[in-house]
């Protein structure tokens, strides 16, 4: 039965057929295909939002003075396009991605908590409002970066805060219920004889990102609790005036801040591992180290915080810690790249759009490991610190890991959705433009951190200029190709070539490397079956 076919007929389940087709369908909707959906336009519209901020952040650094914006309304949306990234763009984008995916990936017939989960996207909107809204305000909206930190967010924090706060629960309310309802439905709707070592790895980093949410969620909702306290209560949880402790924020922001990161990156690890292994035509290489190796990243994420605060004057013994500690981590991420790589080694591959996304993230998110790895050593990063050394680095993270993921997601399994493929030659081009512009944009901040250059200012020393308008180039360019990727997506839904059942056999022939791992027929003894 085609994907379109059962899409129909769970429509007739829920009763949407007729007249209701309409609006009421999408807010009143238990389906968590259309639940995905939902999730997926919202990602899409925040990441379009979070990057024009992005485009007028490139403007004002194109060429040394001021251009557009003063510094406040400049640290204002250094501070928004954070907080929309990252809540508003990746974490709907991957949660769509797990309400499309998990529930056909384990032979559920929907998410185990339905209501719960058609309430917890309808929360975001209201959410994001809030939190734009806060550029209208009469007074600064937060500027004080995404990160919040007292001072500037407590004491000096404009009235807007209080708003910035709110949001931010409301955000958090959304993902502890999401995360619960993945947890509840992976461990008590899996199909018979599917047992855990059994089941696709992205189910596997999802369970796992699942329990990291619901683990810090509530560490990022108390930090803002006792901003909010601060602020209006007279309390002094963060003022050293009233016996608090500035820095004290900053151990509780980052004990969520770090695990966040791979909440951010683990669903993405999950996706390459369903790519690679299709167009390799092989099955996964060493699917029991990968799913080790995911859990052993979740565990140490927890472990590491403090690589944020080497600059705070922590005792040596701590800075030693938590180098050692976060160098440690580059061992299972690496046990992660070894095993993509030994898939597709020998492989017989086709670079098909999902797979170049797939192969330029590993290249890419290795380059941003790398630079890690600069950063975790104590005596480098007093240097690298709060330097566009930093931007470089988690950009080179998220975009090519979090961003990119979620665009290799959405060509790979859109045929599936919809029953149609898109435009591959759109694709193809879509992929090289965002590939090249993203380094263009990106690489040169290396060389600007490394020669000093801080984060978060509209003007700087003319010697920067040159790597700038670099950036602001390529910037331009990742920005625009990005409305490509918009118009591919809407052809493929309105219509195309259309998708058979098995999707990628026709060109790719083994339809059962799909999953991972691979069907009994692979291994020398068959699942049993009560």
């Amino acid at each position: 039965m085609s994907s379109v076919a059962i899409h129909s007929d769970h429509e007739m389940q829920h009763g949407f057929h007729g007249p209701e087709k309409g609006l009421m369908r999408w807010v009143m909707t238990t389906n968590h295909k259309d639940i995905g959906t939902l999730y997926l336009w919202f990602s899409f519209m925040m990441f379009l939002a979070g990057g024009s901020m992005a485009m007028c952040i490139r403007a004002e650094l194109f060429k040394p003075g001021l251009q557009f914006f003063e510094p406040g309304f400049f640290n204002q949306l250094t501070t928004m396009h954070g907080l929309i990234m990252i809540f508003g763009a990746v974490m709907p984008g991957f949660v769509g991605l797990a309400n499309w995916m998990i529930p056909i990936m384990i032979g559920a017939p929907d998410m185990a908590l339905p209501r719960m989960n058609n309430w917890s996207f309808w929360l975001l909107p209201f959410a994001f409002t809030i939190l734009m809204s806060t550029l209208f305000m009469k007074g600064p909206a937060p500027d004080f970066g995404w990160t919040a930190y007292a001072p500037l967010s407590t004491t000096y924090g404009p009235k807007s805060t209080d708003f910035f706060i709110f949001s931010i629960h409301l955000m958090g309310l959304s993902s502890i219920m999401g995360a619960i309802n993945i947890i509840a439905t992976i461990l008590n709707l899996r199909a018979p004889g599917l047992t855990m070592m059994k089941m696709p790895i992205f189910v596997w980093t999802w369970l796992i990102t699942a329990f990291l949410l619901i683990a810090v969620m509530p560490v990022l909702a108390g930090a803002v609790t006792m901003m909010l306290m601060d602020r209006n209560f007279g309390t002094s949880f963060f003022n050293a005036a009233g016996g608090g402790d500035p820095v004290m924020y900053q151990h509780i922001f980052w004990f969520f801040g770090h695990p966040e990161v791979y909440i951010m990156i683990l669903p993405s690890f999950g996706i390459m591992s369903e790519i690679i292994p299709t167009f390799s035509r092989k099955p996964l290489f060493g699917y029991t180290s990968m799913v080790y190796a995911t859990s052993s990243i979740a565990l140490l994420s927890f472990l590491v915080w403090a690589h944020h605060m080497f600059t705070t004057g922590i005792p040596v013994i701590g800075e030693i810690y938590f180098m050692l500690a976060t160098m440690l981590i580059a061992v299972p991420t690496g046990v992660k790249i070894f095993n993509w790589v030994a898939t597709m080694f020998r492989g017989a591959l086709s670079f098909e759009t999902p797979m170049l996304f797939a192969t330029s993230f590993v290249v890419l998110f290795t380059i941003g490991g790398f630079s890690g790895l600069m950063l975790a050593m104590v005596p480098a990063d007093y240097q690298y610190h709060d330097t566009y050394f930093v931007v470089a680095h988690f950009h080179y993270v998220l975009v090519p890991g979090a961003i990119f993921g979620i665009i290799a997601a959405t060509y790979y399994w859109l045929p599936k959705w919809t029953g149609h493929y898109y435009s591959e030659t759109l694709g193809r081009i879509h992929f090289w433009l965002s590939a090249i512009a993203l380094n263009v944009l990106f690489f040169p901040m290396h060389f600007l951190g490394l020669a000093g250059m801080p984060r978060r200012i509209p003007d700087y020393a003319l010697e920067f200029a040159d790597f700038n308008r670099i950036a602001s180039i390529g910037g331009f360019v990742f920005g625009a190709s990005q409305l490509l990727f918009l118009y591919i997506v809407i052809k493929a839904v309105r219509g195309g070539p259309k998708a058979p059942d098995k999707v990628w056999e026709g060109a790719h022939g083994l339809e059962w490397t799909l999953t991972s791992p691979p069907p009994y027929h692979s291994f020398s003894t068959p699942p049993q079956v009560n």
